[in-house]
């Protein structure tokens, strides 16, 4: 184990070289029909998408619900398989990987969900959620190892010590959502896909919980890649955006780029439905009718 960790490891790109490269990734889904269920043709959530993210950077994943978006960070970790494409992280291809190297990839690669309360088991305790992804990755000695890092890595989060004791019912939406986050920080990972980890959430809490990412990408050098549908969140956490719609990249580029001189049209209906702040101000509206890419 320790040895396959060590090959992974050593892959590691060098500085200026993306820690994770994806091309042409493609995620099709059969319809199915008839007595027999045969297949009568495919939904394309993901068609031909290509992208990097570079160590330490915060890549944004934005569009309308439906567009492919989560479909693009549950493929990369392959909690749903590929239909074609490649995707490698370190310079190991992630959809080829088996047995040992996958097991290692898992423990760098981890997901933050959207439903901060359908992710957690409400049968386990926070001391169990949190520390059996320790036990299995081989990264603690003993149980009062695993209780000690459980109980540092919630301290990290913002959550009570004693909360290691208690079930994921008995906290609000946003400290369910901090126990999601020390779970994927627990096997110290070094990329994140953040699936819309704020949108199940008061507004109120959603500034807490982008502070305690940005914090934690800049003590632990995480690499994020950050979905929403939220063009005000995306802004504020990442420093290149790339747009989605119906299942391809649109327009990609840095956060300036986007924000200040977006060329698509569904860029430009995205960033006019973004709520202004300041009454005094009007802003057009730009309707995107779809259909054109």
């Amino acid at each position: 184990m320790i040895a396959t960790q060590l090959a992974v490891a050593s892959s590691t790109p060098e500085s200026g070289k993306p820690l994770l490269s994806v091309r042409d990734l493609k995620a099709h889904f059969p319809i199915r029909r008839g007595l027999l269920q045969r297949t009568v043709g495919y939904v394309k959530a993901v068609d031909g998408v290509s992208f990097d993210v570079m160590p330490g950077e915060c890549v944004g994943l934005v569009g309308e619900s439906g567009c492919g978006k989560t479909t693009v960070g549950r493929t990369l970790l392959r909690l749903i398989e590929p239909t074609g494409g490649s995707c490698h992280f370190g310079g190991v291809d992630v959809f080829t990987a088996g047995g040992r190297v996958m097991q290692s990839l898992r423990q760098q690669m981890q997901i933050i969900f959207q439903d901060p309360a359908g992710s957690l088991n409400p049968r386990m305790r926070i001391a169990s959620i949190i520390g059996e992804p320790m036990i299995v990755h081989g990264l603690v000695k003993d149980r009062n190892e695993v209780r000690t890092r459980v109980e540092e890595t919630l301290e990290r989060c913002g959550m009570p010590r004693a909360a290691a004791d208690r079930y994921p019912h008995e906290f609000s939406g946003g400290q369910r959502q901090r126990i999601g986050i020390a779970r994927a920080l627990a096997l110290n990972p070094r990329f994140i896909v953040c699936d819309e980890p704020t949108s199940a959430l008061d507004v109120s809490i959603q500034a807490q919980i982008l502070n305690l990412l940005t914090d934690l990408q800049r003590d632990f050098k995480l690499s994020y890649l950050f979905i929403s549908h939220d063009m005000a969140v995306i802004q504020h956490m990442c420093a290149r955006i790339a747009v989605m719609y119906k299942g391809k990249i649109v327009e990609e580029g840095t956060r300036d780029q986007i924000i200040g001189a977006a060329q698509h049209k569904y860029t430009q209906s995205l960033l006019s439905a973004v709520p202004e702040t300041d009454p005094r101000r009007k802003r057009t509206r730009v309707v995107f009718e779809g259909g054109a890419m």
